[in-house]
């Protein structure tokens, strides 16, 4: 099992700096920051572009993965995002993950003034643009003239990328969803599958449910024929459960995850108050069964 740790990215520089720093020091293998314009119940608060904010935490960690949690459509373009994305791997010295979403429908949706899009719609959008930013980030030719696409969604007319990869083909591309178009093209596409599980309260509904989303990742995986692994990743944390409550808290939902499947699970770093409160001193105690990993 793989653990991974979301940073908000509402602290400012250098406060922030130690969290990205402690993660690494702890002993995480990833550590995550929320890919919107703002967030939910957090909306009115202070929340920093998570582009600059990765680039920050790739100067100031060595080995930890660092990852977006999780881009999507709403208010990218795959051009110019698969061009920061090659760069901000090239800065970790290739260590970025990109998990890719299709979009909620809150706050990030409409700011630009866009239309409400059906469910099949923002599919179809999705789909598009995590291909398109497959084959912008396996584009290792700068002098070919560049590459083009034309779809129903996004258009480039020979755009130019970075270079070659720092990996082949890329960095992972985790598709997250739990839907069952989303876990299809996870399972058939994705380097990896990520999911936050349904929106359920009920903590033993929500692992049950957590259950069949993973039993239909493994049934479309076998499907597809595919022999290479794929990471599984659950984000243990909902608005009702804090995994980092305490360190039984934690391992209890790690070992749930591991008996259903997953590779890699992620919580939150505590906060002062509200969602995902809790005290940092936990963090230690989960950080000392690490190392007797």
């Amino acid at each position: 099992m793989r653990h991974g740790i979301v940073i908000l990215p509402q602290e400012d520089w250098p406060a922030a700096a130690r969290r990205w720093r402690g993660a690494e020091d702890y002993g995480f293998d990833h550590a995550w920051s929320y890919d919107h314009l703002s967030w939910r119940s957090l909306a009115d608060q202070k929340w920093h572009a998570t582009v600059p904010t990765m680039t920050a935490a790739a100067v100031v960690t060595e080995r930890i993965g660092l990852g977006f949690f999780v881009a999507s459509p709403n208010f990218r373009h795959p051009v110019p995002f698969a061009k920061e994305l090659a760069t901000l791997d090239d800065i970790s010295g290739g260590r970025l993950l990109v998990g890719v979403g299709s979009g909620g429908t809150g706050f990030d949706a409409f700011v630009l003034g866009q239309q409400e899009y059906s469910p099949r719609e923002r599919h179809a959008r999705f789909v598009e643009f995590v291909d398109a930013l497959d084959a912008l980030l396996r584009f290792e030719q700068p002098g070919s003239g560049g590459i083009s696409f034309s779809g129903d969604w996004y258009t480039a007319h020979h755009a130019r990328m970075v270079g070659a990869p720092t990996r082949r083909p890329h960095m992972p591309l985790l598709v997250a969803g739990n839907g069952p178009k989303a876990i299809r093209y996870a399972a058939t596409r994705g380097q990896g599958w990520v999911t936050t599980g349904p929106d359920e309260t009920d903590r033993e509904a929500w692992w049950a449910k957590v259950g069949e989303l993973a039993g239909r990742f493994d049934d479309e995986y076998r499907a597809s024929g595919r022999q290479d692994a794929v990471a599984r990743v659950l984000s243990i944390d909902t608005e009702s459960f804090y995994s980092l409550q305490s360190a039984a808290a934690y391992d209890d939902s790690v070992q749930r995850a591991a008996s259903l499947g997953f590779t890699d699970v992620v919580a939150h770093w505590p906060r002062e108050d509200g969602l995902y409160a809790g005290d940092e001193s936990v963090l230690d105690e989960v950080a000392a069964a690490f190392s007797r990993r």
